[in-house]
């Protein structure tokens, strides 16, 4: 079938959507001997498509693996890291270091909680286009007394990069003497939104921890473990995007946690 090169570069685990336009634009890419452009279309049945002279086979397309990890502090969210720092691969067995697994959006080293992984560059687009609503949910614990004003003010909206934000629903969890804790559901991921957000309101962020991406949360998931996702858990983040559509076919899918690797 005929489709947009880095469609086909995501279906069959090379890299998400994004990376492969990426990966396209830098040159890295040729079908039949050519050097591949942005927008270009093939079908892998009949056209010899390359990434970096490694031949995509057309008839070894990947299982597509959809799976939730639980992130600890200090792992990054990417498959590799030139620092040398714990990536989401040192959660995950081997067998599957190899078939295009990568993060679906991200958490910085210093925050915790629900991470998605999937090699389905499709899903990773529904549910990391901008233009999508899959909500996600966040305890936090912030130092000091957090005001009504300020809450107020977050849930309504606060200006970053010359551009307000969505509104966001926040709630108090707890309060003490010298912290207070609140759990914020966004639907939208701006670059470390909610510290920016936390510092423009006067508040330091001391844990920040994402419990569920839509529907999906971590339950009883141990941190360093990932368990992959169920068909009914795929169908609804897919239902709570933007756009109708239905799992992949191939999906793998389990309902046993894993310990890391």
């Amino acid at each position: 079938m005929v489709d947009r090169l880095q469609k086909i570069l995501s279906q069959y685990g090379v890299a998400s959507r994004r990376q492969a336009e990426q990966l396209i634009a830098a040159g890295q890419v040729q079908v039949n001997g050519e050097i591949a452009h942005l927008g270009q279309r093939a079908d892998p049945q009949r056209d010899r498509i390359e990434v970096n002279h490694q031949l995509i086979q057309a008839h070894h397309r990947p299982t597509q693996h959809y799976l939730l990890l639980h992130k600890p502090l200090g792992m990054v969210s990417t498959c590799a890291d030139p620092e040398g720092r714990q990536t989401v691969f040192s959660a995950l067995p081997a067998d599957l270091h190899h078939v295009g697994i990568h993060p679906v959006g991200r958490l910085d080293a210093y925050s915790t909680g629900a991470l998605l992984l999937t090699n389905d560059g499709d899903f990773t687009f529904r549910l990391t286009h901008p233009r999508h609503d899959v909500p996600k949910t966040y305890w936090l614990r912030l130092e000091g007394n957090v005001s009504s004003a300020a809450l107020a003010a977050w849930r309504q909206g606060i200006q970053l990069d010359q551009q307000l934000t969505r509104p966001a629903q926040v709630r108090v969890l707890a309060s003490g003497p010298t912290d207070t804790q609140i759990e914020v559901i966004l639907q939208e991921g701006r670059n470390r939104q909610i510290r920016r957000v936390a510092q423009i309101l006067g508040y330091r962020v001391l844990d920040l921890h994402r419990v569920a991406v839509g529907s999906v949360g971590l339950s009883n998931l141990r941190a360093g473990a990932y368990r992959a996702l169920s068909t009914d858990e795929i169908k609804a983040l897919l239902d709570q995007s933007s756009v109708s559509s239905t799992p992949s076919a191939g999906l793998s899918r389990s309902s046993a946690s894993h310990s890391p690797s």
